[in-house]
C-alpha cells in the first residue's frame, strides 16, 4: 500500500473525483483542485448506454463503453447511494419510417459486434405512455442511468472520507506541486497542456417536474430518433431529464430558444404526456469533444497524466478511466521507489 506518494488531480467533475477516488483507495496523497463553477457534469443526462449510444464507426467507443458499463455493475456503484441508479434500462424507439432504418441499422451493427439488443415491432406494449404510431425499437437490458449531481455529491462525500485535501483551481502546472498530476478538468485541459486536442461542444438539457394528476415518471430511459434528430428522456426522482442537443459555440453556455423548442417539440411527439409536467430548467453545458471521439487518457510526461475529451460519455467512462489512470500511477510509483 502506497502511503507516501502525492496525487494532484486537476478537475472536480465526474472524471476527476472517479479518480480521486481510486487513488485515495490505492493509498495515494490525494489533492483536487477545483472550482466553484458547475460544469459539464451538473448538466449531464447521467446515462451509462453505450448500446443505445453507438453508431457504425465508433466501434472503439462502443467497446471501452461496455467495459466500464461492467465496472458500473461490478462494483463503481459500492458506497453510493441506492437512489443515484434512477433506471436499469433503456428503450430506443423511431418515430418515422427513415429512423426506423436508422435503428434497424444500429441494432444490425451491434449485433455484428458480439452485443445484440432485444429488436420489437410493440414498443407501447413495453412503454405506454409512448405516442400512439410509435411501433418499432430496441431494448438494451444491461443499460442504466444515474442521478449524474446525486453521483458527484456521492464521490466528494467518499473522497472526504478517504482523506482527500480541495484546493482552489490553478492556471499553471508549474503550480502544483505533486509527485504525479492528473489534468481531468474537461474542455479547460488544452490551457493547462495546449497541444490537447479538445474543443467544446455545446448541449442544452430540460429538466420537466412531475405534478400531481399527471401521468407517472417513465421507469426506464427513452431515446428516441424523430424525423432525424436525437432526444432523451431519463426518468430522475422528480421528473424527467430531456436532452440533448450538439452544436459548436464557442464557450457559450446560454440556452438558445431553437435548441429549447427542438427539445421540447421532440420529447412530447415521444411522449405526449410530458407536456402537463413542470418545466422546472434549462441549462447548456460544454462537452470536453476530441477529434476522433475517444477520450484522452494516457500519460504525457513523467509526472503528467491527463483523463479528459470524455464527450457525451464522461458518467458513463468515469470508472473506466479511473482503473486507466490507476495502472499508469501504478508506473509512477515504481518510478519513485
Amino acid at each position: 500500500m502506497l502511503t507516501n506518494a502525492s496525487l494532484a488531480v486537476i478537475g472536480g467533475g465526474v472524471i476527476g473525483l472517479a479518480v480521486a477516488r481510486r487513488a485515495l483507495m490505492g493509498g495515494w496523497n490525494v489533492r483536487v483542485h477545483r472550482t466553484d463553477e458547475r460544469g459539464a457534469s451538473w448538466v449531464a443526462g447521467g446515462m451509462l448506454a453505450p448500446h443505445s449510444e453507438g453508431w457504425p464507426g465508433e466501434e472503439k467507443l462502443l467497446q471501452l463503453g461496455l467495459e466500464s458499463l461492467h465496472l458500473w455493475h461490478g462494483g463503481f456503484l459500492d458506497g453510493l447511494p441506492d437512489e443515484v441508479v434512477t433506471a436499469r434500462e433503456s428503450l430506443v424507439v423511431a418515430v418515422d419510417r427513415a429512423d426506423a432504418a436508422d435503428l434497424r441499422t444500429v441494432g444490425e451493427w451491434l449485433a455484428a459486434q458480439g452485443h445484440p439488443v432485444t429488436v420489437t415491432s410493440s414498443a407501447r406494449d413495453i412503454e405506454p405512455l409512448l405516442a400512439q404510431g410509435i411501433r418499432h425499437g430496441f431494448r438494451a437490458e444491461t443499460e442504466l442511468a444515474v442521478d449524474n449531481r446525486a453521483v458527484v455529491r456521492a464521490l466528494a462525500a467518499l473522497c472526504e472520507r478517504l482523506g482527500v485535501q480541495w484546493a482552489p483551481p490553478v492556471s499553471d502546472l508549474a503550480e502544483v506541486h505533486a509527485d504525479a498530476v492528473v489534468i481531468a478538468n474537461g474542455v479547460d485541459a488544452p490551457k493547462l497542456w495546449p497541444d490537447l486536442p479538445i474543443r467544446p461542444v455545446k448541449g442544452e438539457v430540460l429538466r420537466l417536474r412531475w405534478r400531481r394528476g399527471c401521468m407517472p415518471v417513465p421507469t426506464r430511459v427513452i431515446r428516441a430518433r424523430v424525423h432525424g434528430r436525437q432526444v432523451y428522456l431519463v426518468p430522475r426522482a422528480d421528473g424527467v431529464v430531456v436532452g440533448a442537443t450538439q452544436y459548436e459555440h464557442g464557450r457559450d453556455t446560454a440556452p438558445a430558444v431553437t435548441g429549447v423548442r427542438e427539445l421540447l417539440d421532440d420529447a412530447c411527439a415521444v411522449m405526449p404526456a410530458l407536456g402537463e409536467y413542470e418545466f422546472a430548467e434549462c441549462a447548456a453545458g460544454l462537452r470536453p469533444m476530441t477529434t476522433d471521439g475517444l477520450p484522452l487518457v494516457e500519460r504525457l510526461d513523467e509526472r503528467t497524466l491527463v483523463a479528459a475529451g470524455h464527450g457525451r460519455n464522461g458518467f458513463l467512462l468515469a470508472p473506466w478511466t479511473a482503473e486507466r489512470i490507476a495502472a499508469e500511477l501504478d508506473i509512477t510509483v515504481g518510478a519513485i521507489r
